[in-house]
């Protein structure tokens, strides 16, 4: 198919939307991309959205595929590992990576999202439009029907290929969602977030390229670093708990009981008005039993798998997303409904598996860092990775700092807890065995 002959319309000019543009664009289709909020570049994100993201291996290789993975990491901030701070005041710190140093970069989310837009404004086969809502699907005829804004006036666009990037609440996918066979689940956790921040003056007193986590079993808070030496720190706790802090008070006491360490990072006053006026923002996982409707509507990023944010994989999923298909769009000659199936048939037990990876990593994050059976697991892990790296990938290796599929990540992990059970039931029973026999030479001696 003639790439110049083909309009790609995409919905959703966040980062997923932006990067699948430049894609789009850089195979020479005439791109246009549709976007219901302002243009980021000239407006700030609204509250209550993460301003950072952890940027690991698979968002870099689809950086890298568009030319500007060097250009993005000179303005994000290496992170080695997690500083954890516990409550006896023994903080300790887990590189990610001891073997190699890899490491997952902090970078700020506006920044990205600019950068990925003026990247695709470079090409002349692009067409940006904000301020425009989608509020009708015609999946038949590739037909799509905006509301522009700022005049209330409606135009119809019209493409070969319809890709929807418009996030977890995606209006594309709600259209696909009408197709007979299609299976969705939503997958609310009763547990929200609010975020706050750190000063530059004071964040410089903190220990640099880390990940900071406050675990504390039932909820915890992390902090990322920012270049200008601020960080933003994020508090995940039960919508039940946020309820009960309800005064200034009750805020003070309880981070003084639980964070007691983070009270001067934050500052007294600027953490009652930041933790007061923010309302919890929700938590949702989304599976889809396919991606794709027909042969000219796809949806990706979190329209097609959102999830929670424990592993940091959501933008980097999205991204891998990009990348798959446009490696698939190379392999079949852009022949856009064969496309699309092999999309569904790749990504769907992967986009499955992170899900249901991130959730796990909650527990892990706030709960399980702390403990002494995690801690032994890290050193085994990190031991055996050291000296067999083409063998034994921990887990958290492979899904942020390799290129394994996520459900080769499960599968892997699986495979390495039964050896180590077979180590661990042959050891028992090797020292049970010499037990006995000592006991049984024992006697022999003694008769």
């Amino acid at each position: 198919m003639n790439t110049r002959d083909c309009k790609v319309i995409i919905v959703g000019g966040g980062l997923v939307g932006s990067l699948c543009a430049l894609f789009m664009t850089k195979r020479g289709f005439k791109t246009e991309l549709y976007e219901y909020r302002e243009d980021p570049r000239v407006t700030q994100f609204a509250r209550g959205r993460s301003i950072n993201l952890a940027l690991s291996n698979r968002a870099r290789k689809a950086l890298q595929k568009v030319g500007i993975e060097k250009k993005i990491l000179a303005c994000g901030v290496p992170m080695k590992g997690r500083f954890i701070h516990n409550l006896n005041n023994k903080n300790k710190s887990l590189e990610f990576d001891p073997r190699t140093k890899q490491c997952t970069y902090s970078v700020s989310r506006n920044f990205l999202n600019e950068q990925l837009l003026e990247e695709v404004e470079n090409h002349p086969n692009v067409q940006l439009h904000f301020n425009h809502k989608l509020i009708n699907v015609d999946l038949e005829n590739g037909h799509l029907t905006f509301l522009q804004m700022k005049t209330g006036k409606t135009i119809d666009v019209s493409g070969d290929l319809l890709i929807g990037a418009d996030g977890a609440f995606s209006t594309v996918r709600r259209a696909i969602q009408q197709v007979p066979l299609f299976n969705f689940s939503q997958t609310y956790i009763d547990h929200g977030y609010i975020e706050m921040s750190i000063e530059p003056d004071i964040g410089k007193t903190i220990e640099a390229n880390y990940i900071h986590i406050w675990p504390r079993k039932d909820f915890m808070m992390i902090a990322l670093p920012n270049l200008d030496n601020s960080w933003t720190v994020t508090l995940f706790m039960s919508l039940d708990k946020f309820k009960e802090l309800d005064s200034s008070t009750k805020v003070l006491n309880f981070f003084r009981r639980f964070f007691p360490d983070s009270v001067k990072l934050l500052g007294e006053k600027q953490l009652v008005e930041d933790f007061i006026l923010t309302k919890p923002s929700p938590l949702v996982s989304i599976k889809c039993s396919s991606f794709h409707a027909g042969g000219n509507t796809l949806i990706i990023g979190d329209a097609a798998h959102a999830m929670v944010p424990f592993y940091g994989q959501g933008m980097n999923a999205g991204f891998e997303d990009c990348l798959l298909l446009d490696s698939l769009l190379e392999s079949y000659n852009n022949n856009f409904p064969l496309v699309l199936r092999k999309f569904t048939e790749i990504r769907r037990d992967d986009a499955h598996a992170i899900c249901d990876l991130a959730m796990y990593n909650y527990r892990e994050m706030r709960d399980l860092v702390t403990r002494p059976s995690y801690l032994i697991r890290k050193k085994i892990d990190d031991l055996l990775f050291k000296l067999l790296p083409n063998t034994w990938i921990p887990l958290f290796n492979s899904v942020v700092l390799s290129e394994m599929s996520y459900t080769g990540c499960i599968n892997n992990r699986k495979w390495q807890d039964k050896v180590l059970l077979h180590v661990i039931i042959g050891t028992v029973v090797l020292m049970s065995s010499i037990v006995i026999f000592s006991f049984y030479n024992c006697q022999r001696n003694n008769d």
